[in-house]
């Protein structure tokens, strides 16, 4: 009788066991499809939209106010403002968009500094081709394609001391880099017809910079001058010079930008290798917070699909680093059904957010159309 008992009890033990056993494991199954739901939530709505203006300091702030306040109502949550690097305007606006919900970056023209009071008073600031014109006075392509040299100290502290400047703004997020490379050695090649050319080898008109502080630098680590190369787009060491002298450049502002407790984001070609083989750009290699790829799929003559390759080609290139990738979409020859999609194609691929060129571009459709992006 006792080992009757004896056994009906441990049944009815193990049977309660088991029991809670299944139950701490339904409960934890569901937990963790609670926190994947919340996870994938929470990266819908980390997902940061943006779009890149150029400011006008004749404008009321009223008019910046109304436009801020569309942006924001419409599911945007940056503004990189170009303000020909006047820290007086940028402090001016930061507080009109701050005060409607959105983030302020500073965007700069970097080593392509058009107009440049300063620079312009310095001819040998200026970068020089193959075949010796400066673009001073030689422009490449097109009249406000007026690039410093990355390697002249003079030069590149200039730079410097605009990054530093817009840095010490109050309330910006990030200084925003843009043309942080060397001239195109290739253009898109939907970019081409425009400009009348072929390119299909590294053309000297196109081909910078030859300057003597270049030429000298280059020949103090390597022993020789890449002028007399009877190719010297197959001179891996000259071609890597280039790149890290970018790479310098980029590395210093971050240094500098947060000294001022602000970030580094930069506006860069659709993916590292491409850069690299367009405009000496290697931005997988550097030390910066952001990067907002320029997919301009419509330049390259691609579908829409390309942004997709060309965001995750990026994406994976910055695996190792602590670098944030945002697609950059070009919007003004899209329809509001083509601008979901690229959205999607950025999103599907893993980048952090779409960034816009540019708010003039907007129409009400296709503000609509990032508005309903931003609320799935």
């Amino acid at each position: 009788m006792k080992f009757r008992f004896l056994l009906f009890s441990l049944l009815v033990a193990f049977s309660t066991i088991s029991c809670l056993d299944n139950m701490q494991k339904a409960n934890a199954n569901t937990a963790e499809a609670s926190e994947g739901t919340e996870s994938e939530t929470n990266a819908d709505s980390d997902f940061k939209y943006w779009t890149w203006i150029t400011a006008d300091a004749s404008r009321t702030d009223e008019s910046y106010t109304e436009e801020f306040k569309k942006y924001k109502e419409n599911g945007l949550d940056a503004v990189l403002i170009n303000t020909d690097t006047d820290p007086e305007l940028l402090s001016r606006l930061t507080p009109l968009a701050k005060a409607e919900g959105l983030e302020v970056h500073a965007w700069i023209m970097a080593v392509n500094r058009p107009g440049d009071k300063v620079a312009l008073q310095h001819p040998e600031w200026y970068q020089v081709s193959r075949n010796g014109e400066s673009c001073f006075d030689h422009r490449p392509y097109v009249d406000y394609y007026q690039w410093l040299c990355p390697t002249r100290e003079e030069s590149r502290n200039h730079i410097l001391s605009l990054v530093e400047g817009l840095a010490k703004v109050k309330d910006v997020e990030t200084v925003h880099l843009d043309y942080i490379r060397f001239p195109d050695i290739f253009l898109p090649i939907g970019l081409l017809p425009k400009y009348d050319l072929e390119q299909t080898t590294e053309m000297p008109e196109y081909d910078f910079c030859y300057c003597d502080v270049c030429i000298a630098k280059f020949k103090e680590m390597h022993h020789k001058d890449p002028r007399d190369t009877d190719d010297p787009q197959i001179d891996m060491e000259w071609k890597q010079f280039r790149l890290n002298r970018i790479r310098d450049l980029v590395n210093d502002a971050y240094k500098i930008v947060h000294e001022n407790n602000k970030e580094l984001s930069a506006a860069v070609f659709p993916y590292p290798e491409m850069a690299d083989h367009m405009v000496r750009q290697r931005w997988d290699k550097w030390d910066i917070d952001y990067v907002l790829p320029m997919i301009y799929n419509n330049f390259y003559n691609e579908e829409l699909d390309w942004i997709g390759f060309a965001t995750k080609q990026g994406v994976q290139d910055l695996e190792a680093k602590n670098t944030e990738l945002h697609t950059g979409i070009y919007i003004p020859e899209m329809t509001p059904e083509d601008l979901t999609e690229a959205i999607n194609q950025a999103k599907a691929n893993g980048a952090k957010g779409v960034s816009f060129f540019d708010g003039g571009a907007f129409t009400k459709e296709k503000l609509e159309a990032v508005k309903a992006a931003s609320e799935e």
